[in-house]
């Protein structure tokens, strides 16, 4: 049994799953299943999957369950008759379910798609467990702004920055010299630009290590998912850009370091596995048991590490610089990288296609400032028309 924050008591723990069909709600549902006394399920939601969202909601009793896509509505509300449950459709009523009163929020919605409800989370003055490091990326003061008036707690779900915060001393900062997010490498590590032509959707989704969603995994394998968490390490850890050290580690064990100044580096290590991290924000300040593959470093033998090459994986090169630049330039650089990775998923355009497509709409736009929800949204929203119409060109890839 959860212990509730509010109350110091022993009491259900009531969580909301934005996103609960996804690679990361199905992770937070398999937890939560394992202990259902522990949880009172208040809001599930879905993009699309009607069948899976539904019976996620029925096996939880949830109270609220919402669909994005507005045309599914009367396929959930049909699948979901009997129930006691709200049911609504739309992007609104994602923010809905978002507001719900809940303990703990997955923010697990993929892409920019998650910043409304994430924002609307946080208002709430709830624990934000977020997968969606879009948030950061693409409105990271106004993310800071939100928690620090409502007093909500920020938890990171991606492992890397899970790792960090569990070995990161917040309260003495100061001794930190710098922290060092570890990559696999994706599928194409090993990969001249040559080879990388060619590459197919299939091939750029099966990660070696982790089981992912596409999109996700197609960031990993052009390396701009290192790239999006390099933004997110900034607002969340509050270390400059050149403080934040990349480091190629394929077999995934070492999740991230923490360099200090004594020359100490405190690293959180584990099997590839997303149950661990979120396991780890799903009981926070506690810790729970979890399913996860035991780690043993005895019959892993070897661990290795490289540089990575930012000339084959120009998405870090560019993820810097719109760090640097600031204002909107992160917020183009996430709206044009979805739009790219649909071009490559829908075989549109090539893969080696997504980070020119990304460089040119960086260019193309002028930077401004990002000042409200509705800043954000417009300069996402001209992005991804710049970078549709860059996809439009023939012969991108050379």
């Amino acid at each position: 049994m959860a212990q509730d924050r509010k109350t110091g008591n022993d009491a259900p723990r009531r969580i909301t799953i934005l996103g609960s069909t996804g690679s990361i709600g199905t992770n937070t549902i398999d937890l939560i299943e394992r202990d259902p006394a522990s949880y009172r399920v208040e809001a599930l939601t879905a993009y699309r999957s009607v069948e899976l969202l539904a019976e996620q909601a029925r096996k939880f009793d949830a109270r609220f369950v919402a669909i994005a896509d507005p045309d599914k509505y009367a396929d959930l509300k049909s699948t979901m008759s009997g129930t006691d449950a709200e049911i609504a459709a739309g992007p609104d009523a994602i923010v809905e379910a978002a507001a719900r009163d809940a303990d703990w929020v997955m923010a697990g919605i993929v892409g920019a798609a998650g910043l409304e409800p994430t924002l609307e989370a946080a208002r709430q003055g709830a624990v934000v467990a977020f997968a969606n490091k879009e948030c950061l990326v693409c409105a990271g003061d106004l993310m800071l702004e939100e928690i620090a008036q409502s007093g909500a707690t920020l938890l990171p779900v991606d492992s890397e920055h899970n790792a960090i915060f569990q070995v990161f001393e917040f309260d003495r900062r100061a001794t930190v010299e710098k922290i060092i997010l570890t990559a696999s490498g994706g599928p194409f590590r090993d990969r001249t630009r040559d080879e990388m032509k060619n590459v197919t959707p299939a091939e750029a989704v099966a990660h070696p290590n982790w089981d992912m969603g596409a999109k996700i995994s197609v960031d990993s394998a052009t390396m701009m998912n290192k790239g999006l968490e390099l933004i997110e390490a900034y607002y969340l850890f509050g270390l400059p850009e050149d403080r934040i050290d990349i480091l190629v580690h394929p077999q995934s064990i070492i999740h991230s370091m923490v360099a200090y100044v004594d020359g100490s580096v405190l690293a959180q290590l584990g099997t590839p596995d997303m149950r661990t991290p979120i396991s780890y924000t799903l009981a926070w300040p506690q810790r729970m048991e979890a399913p996860s593959a035991r780690l043993d470093l005895g019959d892993i033998a070897t661990l290795t590490f490289e540089a990575p090459d930012s000339e084959r994986f120009p998405a870090l090169r560019l993820a810097r610089a719109a760090l640097k630049t600031g204002g909107s330039a992160p917020t183009i650089l996430n709206a044009s990288n979805e739009e790219a990775v649909a071009g490559f998923l829908a075989e549109k355009v090539g893969f080696l296609d997504i980070p020119r497509i990304v460089e040119e709409t960086l260019e193309k736009m002028p930077g401004s400032d990002i000042r409200s929800v509705e800043d954000v949204l417009a300069v996402d929203a001209e992005a991804r028309r710049v970078a549709r119409g860059l996809m439009s060109v023939e012969g991108l890839q050379v």
